[in-house]
């Protein structure tokens, strides 16, 4: 699942604006990541907890020529699924029906006033169209003078 289908999935619990879920998702993942680069823990029960940690410098080996190379101390993001979503993924437990969206009632329209109509106008037999005559065919006369012509 990527972020635009996150986002449709969770465009129903906001009426159907997919322009509300995807700020509300934007906002948890802006937290998300301040928290994390300021070097806080975001834990989410029953979910899991985002960390940052701090990898050493080391060394490593380039897979092509064999030769080792020295690796800097990095930052990195790591995710800790909570034991709730461990069981799940495992099928030692099952989730419950997902939540259903609010249905709001729409508002109720205001009575709107019954608008009147103006008479019918009388159809008069004087704007009667009358019918085109069919087209007659064109005299034979050119296509004589065309083929006369391809003989000389």
């Amino acid at each position: 699942m990527n972020k635009a289908q996150f986002i449709a999935a969770l465009a129903p619990h906001f009426n159907g604006s997919k322009k509300e879920a995807a700020h509300a998702v934007d906002i948890v993942f802006d937290t998300i990541t301040r928290n994390m680069s300021a070097g806080n823990d975001v834990m989410i029960n029953d979910f899991g907890k985002f960390k940052k940690v701090d990898r050493k410098a080391r060394m490593g080996r380039n897979p092509f020529t064999g030769e080792t190379i020295k690796i800097k101390a990095s930052k990195k993001a790591r995710f800790l699924p909570a034991k709730a979503l461990k069981e799940v993924i495992a099928g030692d437990r099952k989730l419950g029906p997902a939540p259903k969206p609010e249905v709001k009632p729409a508002p109720k329209p205001a009575a709107k006033k019954a608008a009147k109509k103006a008479p019918a106008k009388k159809k008069t037999a004087a704007k009667k169209v009358a019918k085109k005559a069919p087209a007659k065919k064109k005299p034979a006369a050119k296509k004589t003078v065309k083929k006369a012509a391809k003989k000389r």
